[in-house]
């Protein structure tokens, strides 16, 4: 069973950012500390990155016990190690690279430079999630899934038009021929996104209106595969909470 999500709209793409990452913090004030460990799965693109260097500001930052805090990637290019196109790179120069967690807490997805293949790169990610899993399982559960969408709708390296968005694998994927560049990719199956507690959608941009609008129109409806196909961003849903944060560009109000 999963949650009925929801929709919070602000103003401007920044407002966007700063209340992702004011929820996150308060979010990871109140329950790290109550558990062993915090797994979170994050996104890239100018809008995920720029939580973070909220994250990075905030006088709450030290509020939340990081060495319990891990971090994972919903997907990732295939590229070189260090390039900046890739999204592990862009919140390391965020704030990960001299944040407080810990290096071996922050779980990047294999490159170019360490595999020949995203096939490679793509089970080795799927081994190391499966260390943290409880017995019989993929992955730890992400307490919160942090995601993008794109202006066709897709999240992840999940596209509309193909048939990967309907994986009933709950794992890690190589991706080949992304309408996107690069071409190359890894990226984690819906099944494995949705073992999320929380999934917050940031959506920002005039380009995202009518991908948005598809999405809110089918909130309500059957999940089909027609549908996922058109849509995948639709397929998310958060065990406990499922929010929208959609900046008015994008919603079009």
């Amino acid at each position: 069973m999963h949650s009925i999500p929801r929709i919070h709209e602000y103003s401007t793409k920044d407002l966007v950012a700063e209340s992702a990452a004011a929820r996150l913090l308060l979010l990871l004030a109140d329950e790290a500390p109550g558990r062993n460990a915090v797994h979170l799965s994050i996104t890239g693109g100018s809008l995920g990155t720029r939580i973070w260097s909220e994250v990075a500001a905030s006088t709450l930052v030290n509020t939340v016990p990081w060495d319990k805090v891990h971090i994972w990637w919903s997907d990732e290019r295939f590229l070189e190690a260090g390039d900046a196109e890739r999204n592990a790179q862009q919140t390391f120069d965020a704030f990960f690279g001299a944040g407080p967690i810990p290096r071996g807490n922050i779980h990047v997805m294999g490159s170019a430079t360490d595999y020949d293949h995203q096939d490679e790169a793509a089970s080795a990610y799927a081994d190391e999630l499966r260390t943290f899993a409880q017995p019989g399982e993929s992955s730890p559960r992400f307490m919160v899934s942090l995601l993008g969408m794109g202006p066709d709708g897709h999240l992840a390296s999940l596209f509309p038009g193909r048939e990967e968005i309907l994986s009933s694998v709950d794992g890690v994927m190589g991706i080949s021929d992304s309408p996107k560049p690069p071409p190359e990719r890894v990226t984690m199956t819906l099944p494995m996104i949705n073992r999320s507690e929380r999934i917050w959608f940031l959506v920002s941009g005039s380009d995202k209106r009518e991908a948005f609008r598809r999405l809110t129109s089918r909130l309500d409806g059957a999940m089909t595969p027609e549908t996922l196909r058109d849509t995948p961003a639709v397929g998310a849903r958060g065990e406990f909470e499922t929010l929208y944060l959609v900046s008015r560009d994008a919603s079009g109000n």
